[in-house]
């Protein structure tokens, strides 16, 4: 029995999980769990580093308190975009900011009117997402940012924290592709794109890949939770999404995947970049695999809107997720739409009034009680999948015939079987933990218990049951698709 240690952050939670692997299959323990919300001070966004980092120590403790067998590896993940900046005695320079910062918009808009809409995507192969680490960077640098003219080095948020536990610098390949800085052709970091920033290549550390050896836990770690042995941490997928789609139980290549949280992030696997008009008009990315390949992929604002809708209604009267979808099947259907990705939704703040806002400026039925809008989220949610899957099979250039649904979005039986419907296509959910598995399953990868990512899936089938939800009422959707997008551009021309 191997014993691996997860540390699985995303932007609203994390969680650290005992991974027991017995040769053939994997069993998940919580060990811990807490809040990764990020603060605001003036106008911008802090994450808490130090509060998450003392949870992860807290997660060891936990493990050394019911077992005194050795652990035989760590890995870390978390959300995309983010940074840390090390100065020269290597010491942290404040408080990592959240990609929801404003200063990422304000980044995007300077670099955009400075070198094209299309540059960076050319050189990347990343689609333009206010986010990106490249935008947050390119404000730092128009707005002479102190803390950037004393770093020494850049690490990406799953290596910061690595640092703090290994003292070793380097960031890790998927997360990288996440930033809009690595070359499309290299995998390296593209001195075109740093030469458009103004900053010095050295700034940026080493390129790790997955499955490789990141460092040893210091030894005061080991110490302050009297673990028996002094375990490796591993890269593993340090983007949440390469963890989550490493986890995929397909018996082959020819699917496609949502990681549904949050955000939903809907792609298939590619062995190399796709770069062209088609997929820049799409606003598709090619982010990394943890086989050092590649997962076309569409961010969409998943379960966000929704969860900020609930905990709005949630000040007033406690609703759990079941009493919301009783509500949701008693609304009528298909009465309006949203663009889920519209800028206004991508803050927390007066969601419900945003909804109904955009569907009054749209001329639809405004929703006015939690069903209807609820369900105006999800229908919505399902019509934006199908627009991009439909994209997808473009790029792919056929039919893809099944879609993969992991994460913490896979337990949503509503959303589950409309997307199905929306798409026709049959959709498989789960496992729910998928990041979490991905993250350890690379561990095992790298510990040699493992040899490939075929026997990776073998053992996540072994160890983890799906749902598959078969298309109903396909044609009521092909009927509402046309309206779907109509609304779509009618928003967008409202707004020009």
């Amino acid at each position: 029995m191997g014993n691996y240690f997860a540390v699985d952050l995303g932007a609203s939670n994390g969680r650290t999980i005992l991974g027991r692997f017995d040769g053939r299959r994997i069993t998940l323990e919580e060990l811990n769990r807490f809040e990764t919300h990020y603060t605001r001070i003036n106008d911008a966004y802090h994450w808490n580093l130090i509060g998450i980092y003392k949870h992860i120590v807290e997660g060891l403790l936990a493990y050394a308190k019911q077992t005194t067998e050795p652990l035989l590896g760590i890995g870390i993940d978390t959300w995309g975009c983010d940074f840390g900046l090390i100065d020269k005695q290597g010491k942290l320079i404040g408080n990592p900011r959240a990609y929801r910062d404003p200063r990422s918009l304000r980044g995007m808009k300077a670099f955009h009117a400075k070198y094209g809409e299309k540059t960076a995507f050319d050189h990347t192969g990343i689609a333009n997402l206010e986010f990106n680490t490249l935008y947050q960077l390119f404000d730092m640098v128009q707005t002479n940012d102190p803390q950037l003219q004393v770093a020494d080095k850049l690490l990406l948020m799953p290596d910061l924290l690595g640092y703090l536990l290994t003292g070793q610098m380097s960031n890790e390949y998927t997360f990288a592709t996440t930033a809009q800085l690595l070359d499309k052709d290299t995998g390296t970091w593209s001195k075109e794109m740093l030469g458009m920033l103004g900053i010095p290549e050295s700034l940026l550390a080493p390129i790790q890949m997955s499955g490789t050896l990141k460092g040893q836990l210091l030894d005061f770690i080991k110490e302050d939770t009297a673990l028996t042995n002094t375990p490796p941490i591993f890269n593993v997928g340090g983007h949440d999404t390469a963890s989550a789609v490493a986890s995929v139980p397909a018996k082959d290549d020819k699917f496609a995947f949502i990681s549904s949280g949050t955000w939903s992030l809907i792609g298939v696997l590619s062995d190399k970049a796709i770069i062209n008009d088609q997929v820049f008009i799409n606003r598709f990315s090619n982010e990394g695999t943890v086989d050092g390949t590649y997962r076309p992929l569409r961010n969409i604002m998943g379960l966000w809107v929704i969860q900020n809708c609930k905990r709005q209604w949630d000040r007033d009267e406690k609703l759990s997720w079941k009493e919301l979808d009783v509500l949701v099947d008693k609304a009528p259907a298909f009465r309006s739409f949203i663009d889920v990705n519209a800028h206004q939704f991508f803050n927390a703040d007066n969601m419900t009034q945003k909804i109904q806002n955009f569907c009054e400026a749209t001329g639809q039925p405004v929703p006015q009680t939690k069903g209807e809008i609820a369900r105006t989220v999800y229908e919505s949610l399902a019509m934006s999948y199908r627009e991009a899957f439909e994209g997808l099979e473009q790029v792919k250039g056929g039919k893809i015939d099944v879609l993969h649904i992991v994460g913490g979005g896979s337990k949503n039986i509503l959303l589950n079987q409309i997307t199905a419907d929306a798409i026709n296509r049959p959709v498989v959910a789960g496992p729910q933990e998928a990041t979490a598995i991905g993250n350890l399953m690379v561990q095992v990868k790298a510990s040699g218990e493992v040899s490939n990512s075929d026997e990776m899936r073998q053992v996540i089938r072994d160890s983890f049951d799906v749902e598959v939800y078969e298309p109903k009422d396909t044609q009521l959707w092909d009927d509402q698709y046309g309206h779907f997008k109509h609304i779509k551009q009618q928003y967008i021309k409202n707004q020009q």
